[in-house]
């Protein structure tokens, strides 16, 4: 007799495309934003301040790119244009561009210049193109607007090589809309790899804040997404789609070099590091150059402490043999599947890296790692049978979860629990990492939040 028991049909669960699974494994980006803004001491300008002001004396992109590349960035994004309406690179749209100013005696394109770099050292190269122009004079036509910034984007699209990610900031934008079907086509056309920031054709989202701190529990699926940091503006997105998010934060208080700012202490960039890459989002770390066009020497410190921190903590992971040990669950139920990570000896562990598979979408939804019953060749392990060193919700591309204490063992048990209904979860990974840095644990300073008021042209 056949069984009669039915069941409600699996949730259908978004995946992403190997070209966003790509980009989430990458983890760390550096941001540039420079232009006119740089040499009036401003953090967004209304498109009036000259383009003769934009006057480095001594730009060496070069050298941005290496200090990216020696943070262990894997691409960087700058601004090609701001708000402003200020190009990077000789548009033939406007006069308003390096064309119109003293760099390289009017024959500059800083858009080149680090785009050359970008292949000199390895990294994917990310254009920022504001959708917000405050100098176009056809801005309040959408018609003219759209064909003007379609051409922009065309020609970024077609002289500077494959590109990384374009990166479509929604501030100013709110009420707004431009062509996105047709800015949809024109990237799929010329540049179909790269990731698209948070608009129009989205392949990844922005993660609600300028303070580089993603959510936890950290979902990719979303239905909407925020537009800026100013307003309370969301766009719907019609269905759930799988964009998992960026944390752009800056090392300074601004995003544009500013005389007498400082960078974020070690501790505070640990702590964004723990809260973003930690938690498998996408971090974008702001390193904005100064009005030589150079990184200033206290930022290439501070960040050079920085690779140096996360060296000792992550630099020597240790990977594990993972076997299944048990996955009690019935059709229709929440699936639940009981690991055991077996060290190849004896070791100290400062972190835990959980990373999951996600060929058929994010679905772990708790997890919790223990010690095992019994300690190495049979004696106790290092703190109590069955103590549960970290729990939580979500895993994603990474979950890193720092041990205070740390402890010794060559067995770790965890659990992983999926959503209700879905195909079984798995983890592809768990690394475990021993710190030998002696820097204070991550730390947010109190009050450290990026303002969410406009700033003052």
């Amino acid at each position: 007799m056949a069984d009669a028991t039915t069941h409600d049909p699996a949730p259908t669960i978004p995946a992403p495309t190997t070209d966003q699974l790509r980009w989430q494994q990458q983890g760390l980006g550096v941001f540039f934003h420079v232009g006119v803004n740089t040499f009036a001491g401003k953090e967004w300008s209304d498109g009036t301040l000259p383009a003769s002001s934009f006057d480095p004396t001594d730009l060496d992109a070069d050298e941005w790119v290496r200090t990216a590349r020696d943070l262990g960035a894997r691409y960087v994004v700058l601004t090609a244009k701001h708000h402003d309406g200020f190009c990077l690179w000789p548009t033939a749209t406007t006069d308003y561009s390096v064309a119109s100013s003293p760099f390289r005696g009017g024959g500059g394109d800083l858009v080149r210049e680090v785009a050359d770099a970008c292949r000199t050292h390895g990294l994917g190269l990310g254009l920022y193109l504001s959708p917000w122009d405050r100098h176009a004079s056809c801005y309040q036509d959408a018609a003219a607007y759209d064909e003007f910034y379609l051409a922009q984007l065309r020609e970024l699209c077609s002289d500077y090589g494959p590109l990384a990610e374009l990166w479509f900031d929604g501030a100013g934008s709110a009420g707004r809309e431009y062509d996105w079907d047709r800015i949809g086509a024109l990237i799929q056309d010329l540049q179909p790899h790269a990731m698209v920031f948070n608009m129009g054709p989205a392949t990844i989202r922005w993660v609600g804040n300028e303070d580089g701190l993603a959510s936890d529990p950290c979902w990719y699926v979303t239905e909407s997404t925020d537009l800026n940091n100013y307003d309370d503006e969301v766009t719907a997105l019609g269905r759930a789609r799988y964009l998992p998010p960026e944390c752009d934060v800056s090392l300074r208080t601004g995003w544009f070099w500013q005389e007498g700012e400082e960078p974020k202490t070690l501790q505070h960039l640990l702590a964004i590091h723990a809260r973003s890459v930690g938690l498998g989002a996408g971090l974008l770390l702001n390193v904005p150059p100064d009005r030589r066009g150079r990184i200033d020497p206290a930022d290439a410190a501070r960040l050079h402490e920085l690779r140096e921190a996360l060296d000792a903590r992550f630099g020597a992971p240790v990977a594990t043999r993972l076997e299944t040990t048990g996955r009690p669950q019935s059709p229709g139920t929440r699936q639940r599947t009981s690991l055991q990570a077996t060290l190849p000896a004896v070791q100290r562990i400062d972190h835990l890296e959980l990373r999951e598979e996600l060929g058929a979408g994010q679905r772990i939804c708790a997890h919790s790692v223990r010690l095992p019953a019994e300690g190495p060749d049979g004696a106790r392990p290092d703190g109590p049978a069955g103590t549960v060193l970290a729990a939580g919700e979500t895993v994603g591309v990474r979950r890193i979860h720092r041990l205070d204490p740390p402890v010794t063992t060559d067995r770790l048990v965890i659990e992983i629990g999926g959503i209700d209904g879905a195909p079984a979860p798995a983890l592809t990974e768990v690394l475990v990492h021993g710190d030998s840095s002696p820097v204070p644990a991550p730390c947010l300073p109190a009050g450290s939040r990026a303002s969410t008021e406009e700033p003052q042209d």
